[in-house]
């Protein structure tokens, strides 16, 4: 992953990442199942830089299964080219699910892909749903 940078508004995130070789089909173009990998490192790298690893939601006892995702294929990314992942915290729902909303731009600063993905919170022991923790909803400015 290259430089993460961040803007003036809180919920929203930016990251960069390159397009390996593994990403690509024959014709060196991005696979249309790396898409949730691309949702997956805004989203993870969101709350990293929020001050919520994944690992440290974990050692709470909490996980966060997604429940729900859609995609927009718009255009394309190759390989070698280094994409832009742009996250934002779109909404806060019940206390128990939060949704992530994503663009990602090609090296040109061309729309390729747009989506969101659903997440829930539950316990990771007895798998129930829980409420996300009101530190974790200020952190990411909702």
């Amino acid at each position: 992953m290259e430089k993460i940078e961040q803007t003036e508004q809180l919920n929203v995130f930016r990251t960069k990442t390159r397009i390996l070789y593994k990403h690509t089909d024959q014709m060196k173009v991005v696979y249309y199942g790396n898409y949730p990998e691309f949702y997956e490192i805004g989203r993870v790298e969101l709350m990293r830089e929020r001050g919520f690893p994944y690992a440290e939601l974990e050692a709470m006892g909490i996980q966060m299964p997604i429940i729900e995702m859609h995609t927009k294929y718009i255009g394309s990314a190759l390989y070698d080219e280094l994409i832009e992942i742009e996250t934002t915290v779109h909404e806060r729902d019940k206390g128990v699910r939060i949704r992530f909303d994503y663009n990602i731009y090609n090296e040109a600063g061309k729309i390729i892909n747009q989506g969101y993905t659903i997440l829930c919170c539950i316990d990771a022991e007895t798998r129930r749903l829980v409420r996300i923790p009101e530190r974790i909803w200020t952190s990411l400015g909702l």
